[in-house]
């Protein structure tokens, strides 16, 4: 029998019993559950949908000690931060509660009939989101509870009203397996369906469940590799589905001359604090940093990367595509190593490894376009520009970032600023002024997605509120009588929820 089984990043051991994977018989009876559970989850009123949501949040914090052990032992990401993902796990989960009773993520348009209507009379029509159907999700191994068994794919999906079915991640088997047990107690407990989540193991049941017929879409944070042979799979279905995928990025940030002069310690503190954040492995970690060619910063670069505690990465998979990367990079012709060689030595055994640091001229970037590859883990390569010409001619070669960053003096470079924050936003979802892109603010503005290969789809976010706007599609009901219409679109607006009633936002009922 296969099985998954943790291992401690700090010392390769063996962690906890192995995770046997699920069978072909298996998965196929959890995802009929799934369908089967559906209807009775979209149906109800937001408050017990919501009720769901607050029971899985409250589940996790009072079983936080236990969870947290486990993932430090699994993952070796230290208690702190651990803590910390929890809260925002919990966080994320009552967000989206608390949109299900604010109700304007239905998207409820009405336009009311109209005989004089031009060029013909308009009938009752009434537009709301409904739910997809069940969610197939794939865990993430960096964020072991914020992207993964209860993180924000699972969250946003029952907030949808879609039952989910969680693939777990083989690095962290033992934690999905115990969250798995914990958010089912409590999503049963607080009233749903039998078979709305559950949790299934190993990469067989992970390609069979994105083909699955009773599974409608898909949310994957992981590799490129990984997820471009999953979106493939999803679209060769006989019935395709939408899959939303991220997929890694490199998150260029550019340092103007002005700024450089106004505050250079505090973009070398910053920027390696970024990179090596998590030991590097952030989906939003500044992989490219472009500087004008004159900068003289090398010193202060390699010290502040001296002074860095790096932990151990997640798994061998990791550690060994790291070294692997980050040696081919410096074997690319005009590359150069900003921390020498010799310097670099592991903080830890295990899957520890040394912060990578690297230079080249901007034009040579532009020639060796094998140096836009994601480097996962603590690696970050300076790209040095002669003129803004030069930098404008890289940064067309850089592929589609989840965020990039920009770093100017706008009193004396207005127009670098516009011309930059122009480039910068074609390439990304989100641009940080000022600062750095590690640290993603769970809120309904935050938008955590980007142009290929960030994506398989720049529309939509893993973040923030808009991500469930992924699991849901349009339903327009024209001259349905009112007692057959679901309360979202009755006149008497039951729910209480924002509506745009004849082009207006309103939440009053509908008197005449």
């Amino acid at each position: 029998m296969s099985y998954d089984q943790g291992h401690n990043p700090r010392t390769g051991q063996p962690v906890g019993e192995p995770v046997p994977h699920t069978d072909g018989a298996g998965l196929d009876q959890i995802c009929r559950a799934a369908a089967a559970a559906a209807p009775p989850l979209a149906a109800p009123a937001p408050p017990a949908r919501a009720a769901v949501l607050r029971a899985g949040a409250a589940a996790l914090r009072a079983e936080q000690d236990a969870l947290v052990s486990l993932a430090d032992e699994e993952t070796a990401l230290g208690t702190a931060r651990l803590r910390s993902e929890v809260v925002r796990t919990c966080v994320q989960l009552e967000m989206f509660a608390d949109a299900v009773l604010e109700g304007s993520i239905f998207e409820v348009v009405i336009d009311l009939p109209d005989p004089d209507a031009q060029p013909a009379p308009r009938p009752d029509l009434r537009r709301m989101l409904v739910p997809l159907g069940p969610v197939a999700v794939f865990s993430a191994s960096n964020f072991p509870f914020a992207f993964s068994v209860a993180g924000g794919d699972t969250a946003s999906a029952l907030a949808a009203g879609c039952p989910v079915v969680v693939k777990a991640h083989p690095s962290h088997p033992g934690l999905s397996q115990l969250t798995g047990r914990v958010v089912a107690g409590a999503l049963a407990k607080a009233g749903a369906p039998e078979g709305v989540f559950a949790v299934v193991y190993g990469t067989d049941a992970g390609r069979a469940l994105v083909q699955h017929p009773a599974i409608t879409a898909a949310g994957f944070t992981g590799s490129l590799q990984g997820g471009r042979a999953l979106f493939d799979l999803a679209n060769s279905r006989p019935d395709p589905i939408p899959f939303y995928g991220e997929l890694g990025a490199l998150n260029p940030i550019v340092v103007s001359q002005g700024a450089l002069a106004q505050r250079a310690d505090e973009i070398v503190s910053g920027f390696v604090g970024s990179y090596t954040l998590g030991s590097g492995q952030f989906c939003t970690k500044p992989g490219l940093l472009f500087l004008p060619s004159a900068h003289g910063l090398d010193g202060r670069l390699a010290d502040a990367v001296a002074a860095c505690s790096v932990g151990p990465l997640l798994n061998a998979r990791i550690q060994e595509a790291f070294q692997r990367t980050t040696a081919s990079f410096a074997r690319v012709q005009g590359v150069r190593q900003v921390v020498p060689a010799a310097a670099a030595k592991p903080d830890s055994a295990g899957y520890g490894v040394a912060p990578a640091l690297l230079a080249v001229p901007a034009d040579q970037l532009v020639a060796h376009p094998e140096l836009l590859e994601e480097a996962f883990g603590p690696a970050s390569l300076l790209v040095e520009y002669a003129s803004t010409e030069e930098l404008l001619a890289a940064l067309e070669r850089v592929p589609g970032s989840l965020a990039a960053g920009l770093h100017v003096d706008p009193a004396t470079e207005p127009e670098l600023t516009a011309t930059l924050l122009e480039r910068l936003s074609a390439r990304a979802g989100r641009v940080v002024f000022g600062g750095w892109p590690t640290g993603v603010a769970v809120t309904w503005a935050m938008h955590h997605g980007g142009p290929w290969p960030a994506t398989t789809d720049p529309l939509h976010t893993s973040v923030g509120v808009t991500a469930v706007r992924r699991f849901q599609r349009p339903v327009v009901y024209q001259n349905v009588p009112e007692y057959a219409l679901p309360p979202a679109l009755q006149d008497a607006n039951p729910l209480g929820i924002p509506r745009r009633v004849n082009g207006r936002v309103t939440s009053a009922p509908i008197t005449s």
